[in-house]
């Protein structure tokens, strides 16, 4: 890898995508350019195929470099370098569990926001779907891991993206999940819905998904189109009936009173279960445009005292065990 460059390369920022220092992993190689800014000016770091070392992320870190940029026409080498090298050094046990997990955050929160950014056509492609599969497998494996959550959940933003919430729910589902005598292939099938779960929000306007204060009557009806739309889109690929119902059922309620379908209790799935409990903390626990983000302790007080009739109480129970044991939330809580 090079020094900084004397002479900065000058062009519009709309030209650079930014990325985390800790996506450049050790002893690897990228087919792409790497770049820093400077007083608004853009300098060229490392040039395409060197390679990366420890000593380079250190000095970043050190020089308080917390963004380094990669060229727009070169996003596609460097999606290929993180998925081609993110297993293995979430997997590595000789680097530090707070490191992986800020690595994992960032990572899973570009992949995914590639996906919902990108309005998608009238299904899912082939492409697109093997690209989130293949990080739910590897982010599974490494959120089974000891002391994952702890980590994790300290690097959860309160931001109300669709694609950082998903991830948020994929999150606390597996640590819900992880409590049962399920096994990690199974643990897997199920965290794709979770990660896809509102996959049909990607079909929504804009603008009613932001909107701020409340909504109208109509503006409400098109959000509850979002569960069947996201079964529209999900159509061409290969998911297993559990993530399937995931998406079209994770705002159906223990009473009934949920939707599209109104189910009852004895109807609901296990994995849709799981997945409307981690949803509602999980949006909870963010800053939404209509309400402020409520801490870990009143969002899981709120859910168990104010709405009743919603969750299965026993999933609910698990979600405040595992987060007590993370030290996200007080064990008395419970």
């Amino acid at each position: 890898m090079s020094e900084v460059n004397n002479q900065a390369i000058e062009s519009s920022s709309g030209y650079y995508f930014p990325v985390s220092p800790l996506m450049l992993f050790p002893h690897t190689r990228g087919d792409f350019g790497v770049y820093l800014k400077l007083n608004g000016r853009f300098v060229l770091y490392a040039h395409p195929d060197e390679n990366f070392t420890e000593e380079h992320r250190k000095r970043l870190y050190q020089h308080g470099v917390e963004e380094i940029y990669i060229l727009t026409n070169q996003r596609r080498e460097y999606e290929k370098y993180v998925e081609a090298n993110l297993g293995s050094f979430l997997l590595n046990d000789e680097m530090p569990m707070r490191e992986r997990s800020r690595v994992f955050y960032n990572a899973s929160i570009s992949i995914i926001k590639e996906t919902f950014e990108t309005r998608l056509p009238r299904s899912m492609d082939r492409e697109r779907f093997d690209r989130i599969m293949k990080f739910v497998a590897t982010g599974t494996k490494f959120l089974l891991q000891k002391g994952s959550l702890k980590n994790v959940a300290a690097l959860i933003s309160h931001d109300y993206e669709t694609y950082s919430h998903c991830v948020h729910v994929f999150v606390f589902s597996t640590a819900i999940w992880q409590t049962y005598d399920l096994e990690e292939s199974q643990i897997f099938r199920l965290g794709l819905g979770a990660v896809l779960h509102d996959i049909g929000k990607t079909a929504i306007p804009k603008h009613i998904l932001s909107k701020k204060g409340q909504l109208s009557k109509e503006e409400r009806g098109e959000i509850k189109t979002h569960p069947l739309k996201g079964v529209g889109l999900c159509t061409m690929i290969p998911l297993s009936q559990d993530a399937l119902n995931c998406i079209l059922f994770h705002h159906e309620k223990m009473d009934g009173s949920g939707y599209p379908l109104g189910m009852q209790s004895t109807e609901l799935p296990f994995a849709v279960k799981v997945v409307s409990v981690a949803d509602v903390y999980a949006a909870l626990t963010a800053e939404r445009p209509y309400a402020p983000a409520r801490s870990p302790f009143d969002a899981l007080v709120m859910m168990r005292d104010d709405m009743p009739g919603h969750f299965d109480i026993r999933i609910l129970k698990r979600l405040i065990s595992v987060l007590s044991e993370a030290q996200v939330v007080s064990a008395n809580i419970g």
